[in-house]
């Protein structure tokens, strides 16, 4: 059925009813835990509407800019960071934000950072995707995407594993530009520094294309193409910043996914006798505390419920929910094997495309810069890689629904 022939009731039967099961869950959450923590389900919901409607992609846009030389994608993501830095910057440097206390992302630079940043840059071109990606794509109903979101969970338990002996390596203890060069200081050079990468790839295109690429002609307009979809890439960069904000007056620290992924492995691997209470990254306070009590107290857990809701919503308001089963043998081996590697790689690494890089050097983090240069150095080796496992039909997929 497609969406020129679909009656109204047709189109908004399932996202009435996904948008109904992110309120409900949202207030049985708030009142069971806590009310800020049952708002950010419906948070996480828009994050998943903006994602597939944006179709807001790190890895596709990193692809594009390796293989042809496009940047359009890495400009979008240097105006969702600088308006990110902008909003951010001030409520760290005060440490409080509309009352609330508040933190960010700011971790070690060392090996297991450029090691784990490097193996989750490959993985996201094995995988198909990032971390938001694999949960907006999964929930859009991406069958491939489940197999690599299923794999990251697995990396995700082994990394937790490991997580002891990588940090037993050389590092350089955590900086943040925030309290370096203080919030005009540390804006500033970040602004200088996105404007630095954003007229890299406009010399690379133009170098590459004498001229720039052009957005692609939508026919749609109005109330209809924000309902449905496809929307403007820096739309998608500017909605992804202000929930970001969002999530950090909530919750009191930015927008993170892949510390759920290890928590859901664990409470997993746990149900089947194994235990994980004595590894290295399970007796930290917090994360202990999380292993302990119900997973839908977990911050990060609801909000990755609400990223997979909101994007089956999008997807069905689309008219481009139909998952496909038939998939190759080859492209279900790159999502194993990059699942893996984006899980393992997110633990070593403190974090993804997420936690280490948007939210990372919206925090002021140094250890966000240094993810962002060797997670690419791995996706240059992924996009070499990926004739191996994707062929035919795989290879011709559309890059505007993948991440």
């Amino acid at each position: 059925m497609t969406t020129a022939t679909r009656t109204p009731s047709a189109t908004y039967r399932v996202p009435l009813i996904v948008a109904a099961a992110i309120v409900l869950g949202a207030l049985m959450i708030g009142v069971v835990f806590d009310a800020n923590t049952g708002l950010l389900m419906i948070v996480g919901g828009l994050f998943g509407l903006v994602l597939y409607h944006a179709a807001f992609g790190f890895t596709s846009a990193w692809r594009v800019f390796i293989k042809e030389r496009r940047g359009r994608g890495l400009r979008a993501q240097m105006v969702m960071l600088a308006l990110a830095v902008v909003l951010f910057f001030p409520a760290l440097g005060a440490g409080t934000l509309f009352g609330r206390e508040v933190y960010g992302f700011v971790a070690p630079i060392g090996v297991s950072v450029l090691v784990g940043a490097f193996l989750f840059g490959l993985g996201m071109q094995l995988g198909g995707g990032c971390a938001s990606g694999t949960l907006f794509t999964a929930g859009g109903g991406n069958a491939r995407m489940v197999i690599t979101l299923l794999f990251f969970i697995v990396g995700s338990v082994i990394g937790s594993a490991h997580f002891a002996w990588w940090q037993s390596l050389p590092a350089f203890q955590p900086v943040s530009l925030v309290n370096v060069a203080g919030s005009g200081g540390g804006m500033a050079i970040s602004l200088v520094l996105f404007a630095a990468i954003a007229a890299f790839t406009l010399v690379m295109e133009k170098g590459r294309h004498g001229q720039l690429e052009k957005a692609p002609q939508v026919d749609k307009h109005g109330y209809q193409r924000w309902l449905t979809g496809p929307w403007p890439l820096v739309a998608g960069a500017v909605a992804l910043a202000v929930l970001n904000f969002v999530t950090l007056a909530l919750a009191g620290r930015p927008w993170g996914i892949t510390s759920a992924f290890a928590l859901w492995g664990a409470k997993g691997f746990e149900l089947v006798g194994g235990d994980v209470s004595q590894w290295g990254y399970w007796q930290s306070s917090g994360n202990a505390a999380a292993l302990t009590s119900s997973v839908w107290s977990d911050v990060t857990t609801v909000m990755n419920v609400g990223i997979m809701l909101g994007a089956l919503a999008a997807a069905s308001l689309a008219g481009r929910f139909a998952p496909n089963f038939r998939i190759p043998l080859r492209s279900v081996l790159a999502a194993i094997i990059g699942g893996l590697l984006l899980g393992y790689g997110a633990r070593l690494a403190f974090g993804c495309n997420i936690g280490a890089y948007f939210s990372g050097i919206a925090s002021g983090s140094l250890h966000g810069w240094v993810w962002l240069v060797a997670a690419f150095a791995g996706n240059m080796l992924g996009v070499k890689l990926r004739p191996l496992f994707f062929t035919g039909e795989a290879a011709r997929r559309p890059a505007a629904k993948t991440c």
